[in-house]
């Protein structure tokens, strides 16, 4: 085989259509029955629910329209919110604190005022980002919560190039308008986002997988890079001439004849989050509220909450309505069980009054091993150490974790078109 891609996620599914669109001979290996990886999906009972939640704001024209071309879009402006004690805030919270109650008003507008000044080069990790852009009350009864939620880990342990746009740093008048009244104004880092009409998120991919030779079911546990060669857990054995792969950096090096053990060390050294997925489905058409909201309470075990139903009709059948729940941990944490966060999850949505439990009529929980990358201070040394080590053994990686990034969707997506740069070359 020329080109051999593991992983027909959005990164596989993009290498693979450009390689192909250029001439190049290529097969998909996938481990489960279906494609798209995390932007896939799953049904039950006529209620679709994605794999992991996902939008797309692409900025590359020649993405966007692909994923047009793909399928039709909703764009939704991007107005979120927040849960904290009992209270709702406009998304961000930093700038929208009006609801709240008159004295932590006054602690939070005091602490923003008198907080540190430091310039970004000498901040040392991501708890002192956050009191420097915040100030100390803010930053500890809402990021640092939210950390420990979303991370799994104290932002002491976080370093802070990972942070780019994603957080709105206010200015003075943001956060004293932001106290008196629900600010209109959109502070996120897009304005929209995008979500397939019909079929899911994966939808956008659809024009891409069109034609590919994706073959399901296979599982690799071994790679010799040497014979250029991959074996699969059914026994069966693939050579190739390029390989490309979307497998997380800690679990691909464990497949590689030979690897050496500082490699191994230093790949089983990365932090990532895994998680639970909690999908809910109700028998009444409005139960969402918001497209999506955070929840900053640590007693809800939920960091992030999103509804199907509103992203697209299509998700659900008529006269219905659903929520998805995102739990999250450290992958070197004691993880809690299904049935833990299941309750847990029930339990306190309905104390927020979001619904009641008579109301659901589907619910299911997974767990995904691989969520997200965690930029603890150590990952550059041992992201480096692994990623050249696959570049000298001809391993090409793509990806969110094939890469070891914070990739939103279109940047892992432009991560497979650089495979056709990489031929190039």
């Amino acid at each position: 085989m020329d080109t051999v891609i593991i992983g027909s996620g959005i990164s596989g599914i993009s290498a693979g259509y450009h390689l192909q669109k250029g001439g190049e001979k290529v097969v998909i290996y996938e481990k489960d029955n279906n494609w798209g990886g995390l932007c896939g999906n799953f049904t039950i009972d006529g209620f679709r629910f994605d794999r992991f939640v996902h939008f797309t704001f692409a900025d590359n024209e020649y993405i966007r329209n692909l994923f047009e071309e793909s399928s039709p879009t909703y764009a939704h402006p991007s107005i979120s919110s927040n849960y904290y004690k009992g209270y709702w805030l406009k998304h961000p919270a930093q700038n929208n604190i009006a609801p709240l109650t008159v004295d932590e008003k006054v602690d939070i507008i005091k602490g923003f005022i008198n907080r540190k000044t430091k310039p970004f080069e000498e901040i040392k990790d991501y708890d002192e980002w956050l009191r420097v852009q915040y100030g100390d009350y803010f930053a500890e009864n809402f990021p640092f919560k939210y950390t420990r939620k979303y991370w799994g880990l104290e932002p002491k342990e976080l370093e802070t190039k990972w942070v780019g746009n994603r957080m709105h740093t206010p200015n003075i008048d943001e956060v004293l308008k932001g106290s008196y009244e629900t600010q209109e104004k959109i502070f996120y880092y897009t304005s929209h986002m995008k979500y397939p009409k019909k079929g899911g998120f994966r939808s956008i991919l659809n024009k891409c997988r069109e034609g590919l030779d994706i073959r399901f079911n296979k599982e690799v546990v071994e790679i010799n890079p040497l014979e250029k060669y991959i074996k699969f857990s059914d026994g069966t054995k693939e050579n190739y001439k390029r390989l490309i792969s979307s497998l997380p950096l800690p679990e691909i090096v464990k497949m590689i004849k030979s690897c050496p053990e500082e490699v191994i060390n230093c790949a089983d050294k990365l932090h990532n989050t895994c998680g639970y997925m909690v999908s809910l489905g109700f028998k009444r058409p409005d139960v969402p509220k918001h497209l999506w909201f955070y929840i900053y309470d640590e007693d809800i075990l939920a960091s992030r909450v999103y509804s199907p139903s509103m992203k697209s009709l299509d998700n659900v059948p008529n006269g219905c309505s659903s929520l998805q729940a995102e739990i999250f941990f450290d992958c070197k944490s004691e993880i809690p069980s299904k049935e833990v966060v299941m309750k847990n999850t029930i339990e306190k949505l309905v104390s927020m009054g979001l619904f009641k439990e008579d109301e659901i009529i589907v619910k299911d929980i997974r767990f995904e091993k691989y969520a997200n990358i965690t930029f603890d201070k150590n990952i550059y040394t041992n992201r480096k150490v692994v990623l050249d080590y696959l570049k000298n053994q001809n391993i090409e990686t793509i990806g969110r974790f094939g890469k070891w990034e914070y990739y939103w969707t279109h940047q892992a997506f432009k991560s497979g078109m650089d495979t056709v740069k990489n031929e190039e070359k």
